[in-house]
């Protein structure tokens, strides 16, 4: 529910244009003529053809050009961004039409290779999933199908006669699930030569099994990888953690993942005492070895009073950090007051925890120290309640350069978002805020944290009301480059959204699963 759209935006695409890019668009803007005219266009200009192809959604020029590529380099976030003679960025922009033409033209630049031909790197990654498409045909193609795509075209191209004397390496960011899993491994582990070589730089893994995760990963080339999610439904604990760790190892990883309860023990182990977890001490360790480390994301394992050892003695200060309702108590809060890392955050989440209740003066001092650096904080079912509020905003005063603030799920009342919003209108880069719905909204009585169903059971009109209200102070305030909204499920994940019925028939297999061995259960105890 969007309260207010913002002073921002893209660079409105014909502005400060060049005669080169119109030229180029109305090149593009005839398929047959432009596929006829390229043996006399000078290397040079193919990128500028290729970004007005992209705008236009030529696919038909996009395929050609890449099936001729002249130059050494195919570097598609670059060739998409912004430029003085192209200003409008096209990179949030994954039309289906075009990478697909993409990938269909590197399949025809091998195939038909000659010996002057030059291309050795493609760089396909770089490409922003967003909740609607610009692009004229409003279709998307996601990480997920991305992946698909290019692995599968990796496939059929191991069974063709390959004419380029060397393969191009293919730079990527692959997205792989259980219905993917088969046709990843595939494309990354070929029996022969293969005229594409597929390099993974950042990889997302879901609904996939311990082994199969690590069996993807290491023909992924951890060495190369630089960021890796693995999320919801992978039932990782720590002994796999420790695992992957040790016996993958990520030398390059920059950014790091882990789902829910992944520093739960093994089942079954025996209990050690949380200074002696050999599990959490290799896997600290391991953490500690990464030299380029600088986002962490292990929300909802519970890390009470193990912060110190699982960040103190990390190699690189951490730039992302999420640590929501990982049960915190006040000696983790203290350490993350208090060291190094505070002072060069720029995201945080620490949601789940009744910080301004629980920790008020180490919460401000974390936010005190974190406010030159500190972007986007989120703050959600943080038992916030109206008494909070002035506290809260003095926490919040010296974040100057703070953009998003998210606090969902939060008991406010309307009077005491009033005031927040007031002092929130202060800070000065704030361009995001995500409220809750007022609990003025909510039958009386509502309990705190929400299920889904409840926090759906709301007066729409009351809310509408509330909001308009909320709306007028930020124009009044000359801030109406501000967006505020109220996600009740939550911001857009275009991830979850690619693959949710996927996902779905997961959860069911895995409660079918749970149900059987429950019933199997009852039985022996007959």
């Amino acid at each position: 529910m969007p309260l207010g759209e913002g002073g921002g935006g893209w660079p409105k695409t014909n502005r400060m244009r060049s005669l080169r890019s119109c030229s180029a668009e109305a090149l593009v803007s005839q398929p047959q003529v432009a596929r006829r005219s390229l043996d006399a266009v000078a290397h040079s200009v193919y990128p500028l053809l290729f970004k007005a192809s992209y705008f236009l959604e030529q696919a038909e020029v996009i395929r050609v050009l890449l099936g001729h590529w002249p130059l050494e380099e195919f570097r598609l976030s670059a060739l998409l961004g912004p430029s003085a003679e192209y200003p409008v960025d096209l990179r949030d922009r994954a039309c289906r039409a075009c990478l697909e033409a993409c990938v269909q033209g590197l399949s025809d630049y091998v195939l038909h290779a000659k010996g002057w031909r030059r291309l050795r790197m493609a760089d396909l990654t770089g490409v922003r999933d967003v909740e609607v498409q610009q692009c004229p045909c409003g279709r998307a193609l996601g990480r997920w199908g991305r992946t698909e795509l290019l692995c599968r075209t990796c496939c059929q191209l191991q069974v063709e006669p390959c004419t380029a004397q060397r393969p191009v390496q293919v730079l990527a960011d692959l997205f792989v699930t259980d219905g993917n899993f088969k046709v990843v491994v595939q494309a990354l582990g070929p029996i022969g030569p293969t005229p594409l070589q597929l390099h993974c730089l950042s990889f997302r893994a879901d609904s996939l099994d311990p082994g199969q995760l690590l069996h993807v990963l290491r023909l992924a080339g951890p060495q190369e990888l630089h960021r890796l999610e693995v999320v919801h439904n992978v039932r990782l604990h720590a002994g796999h953690v420790q695992q992957l760790l040790t016996q993958v190892g990520f030398p390059r990883l920059a950014s790091l993942t882990l789902p829910a309860k992944a520093f739960d023990p093994p089942p079954g182990s025996p209990r050690a005492p949380d200074s002696e977890d050999p599990f959490f001490t290799s896997i600290s360790w391991e953490l500690s070895q990464m030299s380029q480390l600088t986002e962490l994301s292990v929300a909802f394992s519970t890390l009470t009073g193990k912060i110190q050892k699982l960040l103190g003695n990390l190699g690189t200060p951490l730039r992302v950090l999420d640590l929501a309702n990982c049960s915190l108590n006040h000696a983790d809060m203290a350490f993350l007051a208090a060291c190094t890392h505070a002072t060069h955050l720029e995201v945080l989440d620490l949601s789940g925890h009744s910080l301004v209740e629980l920790f008020p003066s180490t919460f401000s001092r974390l936010l005190g120290r974190a406010a030159p650096t500190l972007r986007v904080l989120t703050l959600e079912e943080c038992s916030i309640q109206d008494n909070h509020v002035g506290m809260l905003g003095l926490a919040l005063s010296p974040c100057r350069q703070l953009r998003e603030l998210r606090f969902l799920g939060n008991p406010l009342s309307a009077v005491a978002l009033r005031r927040l919003f007031a002092t929130l209108c202060e800070l000065p880069e704030l361009r995001c805020i995500e409220f809750p719905v007022p609990k003025d909204c909510y039958p009386e009585g509502t309990a705190y944290p929400q299920d889904e169903l409840d926090m759906s059971k709301f007066d729409q009109q009351k809310y509408d009301e509330i909001a308009r209200d909320l709306h007028a102070l930020l124009l009044r305030a000359g801030r109406d480059d501000i967006r505020a909204c109220t996600p009740v499920f939550g911001s857009f994940d275009p991830d979850i959204q690619e693959t949710s019925n996927e996902l779905g028939m997961f959860l069911l297999q895995a409660f079918k699963t749970a149900l059987e061995n429950f019933s199997r259960a009852l039985e022996q105890m007959e």
